[in-house]
This record gives structure tokens, sequence and C-alpha cells, in this order.
């Protein structure tokens, strides 16, 4: 009985060009799909950048302070789409031309050692707020020392103490690891301050021509 039924799949099959039709071009539909999305799943490798983007790149947009109330003190800002503000020295601080590089970090600067902040809850108790050259700490070498400032104009959250012990992750990963400080501005003055800031790209025309 089986054997009659296909064949009688088959012969009708055979006299209904029309259900062949439908079904090839079902066929043909169904790979186009699969087809689109192994596209989707897997793009295609030259479009691939050679090396993957950093968390900085993915998360955070990237301004700098070249010159940075004195010359040569170039700072980054690496905004989070939060509003958080990350400060750090860029790479082409004066501090890292001289030799050895950074040696120590003092954030017992102004009137308060800046290590001793305890910010705490929703509302960033005991949070300081600071000017946007307000000093954040001092970074030393052999032969001299410089000020880092806030740059941008808000409520010092944390600053990085591990750099009190670990100097030498200014020299290795000042934009990762290294960094300085997180500050939190307002909106307004996020605004103003963003203004007077260097885009990336900006930034590296500035100082591949200098």
């Amino acid at each position: 009985m089986n054997n009659e039924a296909n064949n009688l799949e088959k012969s009708s099959a055979r006299n209904n060009p029309t259900q062949n039709l439908d079904q090839e071009l079902k066929e043909e539909v169904e790979g186009d799909e699969e087809e689109k999305l192994h596209e989707l799943l897997l793009p295609d490798i030259r479009d691939l950048p050679i090396t993957p983007p950093s968390s900085v790149q993915t998360n955070f947009v990237s301004y700098f302070a070249p010159d940075f109330v004195k010359p040569g003190h170039d700072q980054y800002v690496y905004r989070h789409a939060n509003g958080l503000c990350v400060i750090g020295l860029a790479p082409t601080h004066v501090a890292f031309k001289d030799e050895g590089g950074i040696t120590a970090v003092d954030f017992n600067v102004g009137k308060s050692d800046r290590s001793g902040i305890k910010v705490t809850g929703k509302r960033k108790k005991n949070a300081q707020h600071f000017e946007t050259n307000t000093a954040l700490c001092k970074v030393c070498t052999q032969n001299d020392s410089y000020i880092v400032r806030c740059c941008v104009k808000g409520s010092l959250l944390e600053v990085n103490d591990r750099l009190i012990k670990h100097p030498e992750l200014l020299n290795s990963s000042a934009d990762r690891e290294g960094y300085i400080a997180i500050i939190m501005p307002k909106p307004a003055d996020w605004l103003k301050v963003k203004a007077s800031l260097f885009g990336l790209e900006e930034y590296k025309k500035l100082r591949e021509g200098s």
C-alpha cells in the first residue's frame, strides 16, 4: 500500500507543474532567508577592524583639553552616556616625556586630601563641587611635578587612589586603570565646557601637526 501511495504522489507531482513551481519558489525563498540570516549573524571578515574596539571606545565619547591652564598639560575627558566624566592624562601630556615617566601621585592638594573624599548613596552625599580649573592631584616625575585639574565643572565622585601605591599605572594605562577621577557635571555645565574641548580627530590633528 505504501509503495502505491508514493507512486501516486510522484505521478500527481509530474502531472501538476504548478505544484512543482510553488515548491521551487518556496525553496528559493527559504534559501534567500537563510543567506540573509547568515550575513546578519556572521559579518564579512573584510569589514571587521584589525583590532577590536576597546571598552573606552565602546562605552565613552572621547574629548580632550590640550594645554589646559599650562602648555603641554593635555588631559582627556571620557564622557559616558549617563553623564559621568572620567578625567585623566592624555598620552601627549608633558609628564610622560620626562625620563622615567611618572613616579608618584599626591591627592593632597588645595585645602583637602582628595583621596579622603567618600561619596555615598544615590544623592552622592559628601560629594564636593569643583570648578574646571580646580586641582585634583599632583603627579611627580624624577625632576618635576604637574597639577592635574578637573577640566569640567561638577561633583567629584571618586579619585583613583590606587595611583598612590601604583603610580606606574599612569605610564602603562593612563586611559584605563590609570584614570585620575570621576566627575558628574550638571547638563548645563557640561554643554558649556564641551564647547571648549576637542574631539578625538581634532586632538589628533592638533598634536600631529605640533
